[in-house]
C-alpha cells in the first residue's frame, strides 16, 4: 500500500481543536482499517459526514451464479459487454468467489448525479480503454489507458470520463489489496528487487473542497445490495487530510519485467496481493537468453488455483486467435499449456509485446449467468489440433 501522504490544511496535533475562520470546529473523521489496528487516515470536514436526509429502498445487484462448480477450460469475449450510460449499471460480474468478484464494464458517461461507496471490498479498476479523473474526498487522480486504480473500501468516489469509449476490468477484493510482501522492507519501503517503486505510484492531488449544502445522492454497496442515501452536505467537503489510507494508481506500463536465461514462472509478474488471490501484469519484455531456451510457457497443472487471464493488447506467443478484452479461465485440477504449434514457433524469438492482467485465485471461481452469454463454448477444444 502507499506511504504517508497529506493534502490541504490540517492541525499540528491530531484529535485537537481545528477551527474555521468563523470559529466553528471542523469535523474530524478517522478512516481506519481492521478497527484501529492497521492503516488509517484522518480527514477534516467542513461538516459532519453523518447528516442524512433520506434513505430510499435498497435493491440487489448480487451476481447471479449460473453454476457453482465446474471443471473446464473456458474463454469469454469481454468486449461483448454492452456499453451503458450509467457507471454502476455498466458493471457486470462474470467470475466470483468469497475472496473476489471479477467484473467487466463499459460506461459511456461520467457519474455526475450520484457518488458511490463500496463498503465490503477494495476495488481495483484496470483502465483498458478511456481516460479521465478519479475524484474523492482525498483529491483527484488522473487516469489513462493501462492504469490500475486501487480504491480502498469505504471510499466515496466518482469517475469522470473524458469520452464515451471506456472499458474497465474490475476486481473487488474482500480483503485489502497490498504490495506482495517480498517486495517490501520491514519499514514498508519497496525494495530494490521490486518491479516498481514509490515514484511509480499515483497519489491524490488537487484537493477540491466543496463546502456545499444541498441534496447529495450516495449509492452505498453492502452485501450485494445498493442502499441509496441522501446527505445534506457534499461528501467532498474535506479541507485537509493525512495518513496511509487513500486511493492510488499504478500504470501497468511502469511495471519492470523480471527476465532470465530460461522461462520465468508467473510469480515474477506479480503486482498486487490479497487474501485468496494475486494479480499479475504481463508486459512487453525480452525473452529468455539461454541458447536452448523455449520462450513459450511450459504446461502447468493448476492444482491449487484458478487462473484468469485478461488479454489487453499485443501478440501472445502461447495462444492462437486472442482478441482484446478476451478472458480465459483455466480451473484448478487440470493442466493447461501453450496451444499446438506455438512452442516451436516461439523458439528463437527475442521479445514479446503482450500486455495482460492475470488473477490467480486459491479458491474456485463461480461463473455468472452473464459470463455464459460471453462464452466461446469450443475453447476447451483448442488443443485438439495436436492429435490430428
Amino acid at each position: 500500500m502507499p506511504h504517508y501522504h497529506k493534502l490541504g490544511t490540517i492541525p499540528p496535533k491530531r484529535h485537537t481543536q481545528f477551527r474555521k475562520e468563523n470559529g466553528d470546529l471542523y469535523a474530524e473523521e478517522l478512516f481506519s482499517t481492521e478497527g484501529f489496528s492497521d492503516a488509517y487516515s484522518l480527514l477534516y470536514h467542513c461538516h459532519p459526514p453523518t447528516v442524512i436526509q433520506q434513505i430510499s429502498d435498497p435493491y440487489s445487484i448480487a451476481p447471479k451464479v449460473a453454476f457453482s462448480k465446474q471443471l473446464k477450460h473456458r474463454s469469454f469475449r469481454g468486449f461483448d459487454i454492452a456499453p451503458h450510460s450509467d457507471y454502476l449499471k455498466s458493471r457486470v460480474p462474470v467470475l466470483v468467489n468469497n475472496d473476489c468478484h471479477i467484473s467487466l464494464a463499459a460506461p459511456t458517461q461520467s457519474a455526475t448525479d450520484y457518488y458511490y461507496k463500496n463498503t465490503d471490498a477494495d476495488e481495483m479498476l484496470f483502465i483498458h480503454e478511456g481516460s479521465g479523473t478519479l475524484k474523492s474526498c482525498y483529491g483527484n487522480i488522473d487516469f489513462e489507458y493501462g492504469d490500475y486504480l486501487v480504491i480502498p473500501r469505504g471510499t466515496i468516489y466518482q469517475l469522470e470520463f473524458a469520452s464515451e469509449n471506456n472499458r474497465l476490468f474490475i476486481v473487488e477484493s474482500f480483503s485489502p489489496i497490498i504490495y506482495p510482501k517480498r517486495y517490501v522492507s520491514a519499514n514498508g519501503q519497496l525494495l530494490e528487487h521490486a518491479p516498481f517503486c514509490e515514484r511509480d505510484i499515483k497519489v491524490p492531488q488537487n484537493l477540491e473542497t466543496h463546502d456545499e449544502k444541498g441534496e447529495f445522492q450516495l449509492m452505498i454497496k453492502k452485501q450485494g445490495m445498493i442502499y441509496p442515501y441522501q446527505y445534506a452536505y457534499h461528501p467532498f467537503d474535506v479541507v485537509g487530510w493525512d495518513g496511509y489510507h487513500y486511493p492510488w494508481g499504478f500504470s501497468i506500463h511502469n511495471f519492470e519485467p523480471i527476465t532470465g536465461r530460461v522461462h520465468q514462472p508467473p510469480p515474477v509478474h506479480q503486482t498486487f496481493a490479497a487474501r485468496g488471490f494475486v494479480v499479475c501484469s504481463f508486459v512487453p519484455r525480452l525473452f529468455d537468453y539461454h541458447p536452448l531456451a523455449i520462450p513459450a510457457p511450459y504446461n502447468h497443472s493448476n492444482i491449487d488455483s484458478d487462473e484468469v487471464l485478461y488479454y489487453v493488447d499485443g501478440d501472445f506467443m502461447s495462444r492462437k486467435s486472442v482478441s482484446r478484452g478476451q478472458i480465459t479461465l483455466h480451473p484448478g485440477g487440470i493442466p493447461h499449456g501453450p496451444h499446438p504449434g506455438t512452442v516451436e514457433k516461439s523458439i528463437g524469438a527475442k521479445e514479446t509485446h503482450e500486455l495482460a492482467v492475470m488473477v490467480d485465485t486459491f479458491r474456485p471461481l463461480q461463473l455468472t449467468e452473464a459470463a455464459l452469454q460471453l462464452e466461446d463454448p469450443d475453447y476447451y477444444l483448442s488443443w485438439l489440433d495436436y492429435a490430428k
